[in-house]
């Protein structure tokens, strides 16, 4: 798709809008579903549109309509009084209870992000991080400083009364049922581990139909890469339809994808396991710094993913320190 064209930018505001309605969770269900239906359209030897261009593309990805938008329109929800949950933290409620400018907020911050990541996949280095990731954390940044006046680490009574990495014995976090590390680090590495084994599997499928030219080279590298980060996702439903202990399920999707691209650059199931872990730790110091003590939702695993997709681009390429050799 031309990134600039009239279609694409028509089609980014129009899955703004429906993301904004949706809310930011049951927007990245949707976009996993869609994932889920790409990825299975490649294992038939079909195209990468639906999962290149929907569901990790401009018209429904996590930093457009399929997350984003959600978030970002939740911020000025909030800063116009009419949230339906009354707070910018709320990713559960469906924003269609809102204000119809709320929506087209949404759509206009959507294809905003979509122009932001034709400028970060250009910057060097940067351009080694997930632009998608990195898109969305710095758009979420700037509407909590615009429609919020908050800094990245949120509010400072906040970080008076906890501490900078405080969490109230867990009271304040971002999933605290999952913060402690006697939990975080086994979930993370047995995460990182399967995503492995995902895309092993994906790769051993698709690898022959890229071949064959049956299947795009960009095809058969995502759907290996993301398919644990979708299954990820969609386990993550009981967030939104239970209570209580029903309701904690783990949240995995940024170790799952950082476990993938490592197996994908190493052919090493271990290195992806351990892979998991930094990164399930670096999703918890992120959500520390820059969700606890805010008030709007900057995500946790987005800042993860775009940290942990950095270190690994910059340790395994051979145009940095090569260490993908190490394991052939």
């Amino acid at each position: 798709m031309e990134p600039f064209s009239l279609n694409t930018i028509l089609m980014v505001f129009g899955g703004g809008i429906v993301g904004t309605a949706l809310g930011g969770l049951w927007a990245i269900i949707l976009c996993a579903l869609l994932g889920l239906i790409g990825c299975g359209i490649l294992l038939t030897g079909g195209s990468d549109f639906v999962l290149a261009q929907i569901a990790f593309g401009p018209i429904f990805g996590p930093h457009t309509g399929g997350y984003g938008a959600g978030l970002m329109a939740g911020c000025y929800a909030v800063w116009k009084k009419n949230h339906p949950g009354g707070s910018a933290k709320d990713i559960l409620s469906p924003l269609l209870h809102t204000s119809g400018d709320v929506l087209v907020v949404g759509g206009l911050l959507s294809v905003a992000a979509h122009l932001l990541l034709q400028v970060v996949v250009k910057i060097p280095i940067v351009n080694q991080s997930d632009g998608i990731a990195v898109t969305l954390v710095v758009m979420t940044l700037l509407t909590r400083l615009v429609f919020q006046k908050e800094g990245p680490l949120g509010q400072s009574a906040s970080i008076k009364e906890h501490g900078l990495f405080g969490t109230n014995n867990y009271a304040i976090s971002w999933a605290g049922w999952q913060s402690p590390m006697g939990k975080n680090i086994p979930i993370s590495f047995g995460i990182g581990l399967l995503s492995a084994g995902l895309a092993w599997g994906f790769k051993t499928q698709l690898d022959p139909l890229v071949a064959a030219g049956q299947v795009t080279g960009l095809g058969g590298f995502l759907a290996p890469l993301v398919i644990g980060w979708i299954l990820c996702i969609l386990i993550l439903i009981p967030l939104l339809v239970s209570t209580g202990t029903i309701q904690q399920m783990p949240i995995m999707h940024c170790m799952a994808i950082i476990g993938a691209w490592t197996f994908m650059y190493t052919g090493s199931i271990l290195a992806a396991g351990i892979a998991g872990v930094i990164a399930g730790i670096v999703q918890e110091v992120s959500a520390r710094l820059f969700y606890n003590h805010g008030t709007t939702h900057i995500d946790p695993p987005a800042v993860a993913i775009a940290i942990c997709t950095l270190l690994v681009n910059l340790l395994m390429k051979p145009e940095f320190l090569n260490m993908a050799a190490l394991f052939k």
